[in-house]
């Protein structure tokens, strides 16, 4: 099952990770790359506030990043892709702790699940031993890793 997720809304709950730390979207893509991979599903994540030059969307293996310019929240952006997602959209969960993300989710019939608990599911970690717990080679290519380190390096 695929996710939508409310990157700012979740930071907080992910020890170690702070809204205030220059670093905090890119820690969280790297530990989203590594769940997607992991569980082998799409994972969608909206950042707002996005200065003019970082506003776009770009992805990274099984993860689709959005940072959504200054002039709309990432709560628009993502009440906007559930629209578009028309019937598909009972399939995808909503990660986000915010009542008006959860209403309108529910209104369109997505699953819904607060910050906290899929915080908690990021971090678990395979209970079966072996090769069944690591992760799959993301398929990243260098191009695409140069381009996110710049990215992250315009602050």
């Amino acid at each position: 099952m695929p996710f939508l997720v409310d990157g700012h809304n979740l930071i907080p709950h992910i020890p170690g990770l702070r809204l205030d730390d220059l670093d905090d979207e890119r820690s969280l893509l790297e530990i989203l790359v590594d769940f997607a991979n992991r569980k082998r599903i799409q994972v969608e994540v909206y950042f707002d506030k996005a200065a003019p030059s970082r506003a776009g969307s770009q992805s990274i293996g099984r993860v689709k990043a959005h940072f959504v310019r200054q002039e709309i929240t990432a709560d628009q952006a993502i009440i906007t892709r559930l629209k578009r997602l028309g019937g598909s959209v009972k399939n995808w969960t909503v990660v986000s702790s915010d009542r008006v993300i959860r209403t309108e989710a529910r209104s369109y019939h997505s699953k819904i699940m607060s910050s906290e608990e899929f915080a908690a599911l990021l971090l678990e970690r395979s209970e079966s031993g072996g090769d069944a717990g690591k992760a799959e080679d993301p398929q990243v290519s260098d191009h695409e890793v140069g381009f996110w380190l710049d990215k992250f390096d315009q602050h």
